[in-house]
């Protein structure tokens, strides 16, 4: 079976990149594809499940996680929770042809790509600021203070965006959706996947 590519999403809040993500794996099964569980030491909130949409861990679990190297990326973020992805699961769904999604911010991209430079990156973009403000108000679900310092912070975002292989502008749903499946199909069409894929062929092809 062929390895699975990896990919990093990133997006400034509001950007619409988890409505996209989402959209894709509802929408594309002709080929397996799955959004990475991350490890946290935050509570679960109504409605999530361990190991669906989090693996919730303890702090001190975290912590020994973290001396036996088993994340590929981590970060302690605000309110003092740690985030980080498995390396060991995600080596294992590779390995079973599956598409592999993590959506994290640039920081994590960083140290993936440190870590496996072949991984592919995208960055989503909002058209305007102004617009990425009106869908932050029109969730309902932050206060005018926290939308405020998610657009300041959203600015430090962006500025990473040349750091990523690829930049959609989610403008118009469809469209980036559209733009998001074609980067998938040319990851498809290299020569090292098709060299793989298709060996078979190739070499009763080249044969004399």
């Amino acid at each position: 079976m062929f390895q699975g590519n990896l990919y990093i999403i990133s997006a400034p809040s509001g950007a619409g990149k988890s409505s996209l993500i989402s959209a894709l794996l509802a929408q594309d099964t002709t080929h397996k594809m799955m959004v990475s569980v991350s490890h946290t030491t935050r509570k679960p909130r109504p409605g999530e499940q361990n190991s669906v949409h989090y693996h919730f861990v303890t702090v001190e679990e975290f912590e020994a996680l973290i001396k036996d190297g088993v994340f590929l990326e981590y970060a302690k973020v605000f309110g003092g929770n740690y985030y980080g992805t498995s390396l060991p699961a995600i080596k294992e769904n590779l390995a079973q042809g599956i598409d592999v999604f993590l959506d994290i911010d640039w920081q994590g991209a960083q140290q993936i790509r440190k870590k496996l430079p072949s991984v592919k990156s995208i960055f989503i973009l909002p058209p305007s600021l102004a617009e990425l403000e009106k869908r932050l108000i029109g969730r309902g679900q932050d206060s005018s203070e926290v939308i405020a310092e998610r657009m300041s912070k959203a600015i430090d975002e962006i500025s990473h965006y040349h750091e990523y292989d690829y930049v959609i502008i989610n403008d118009e749903f469809n469209q980036a959706l559209t733009d998001l499946q074609h980067i998938l199909r040319a990851e498809k069409l290299t020569i090292s996947y098709q060299s793989e894929q298709n060996k078979g062929l190739i070499n009763q092809l080249l044969a004399k």
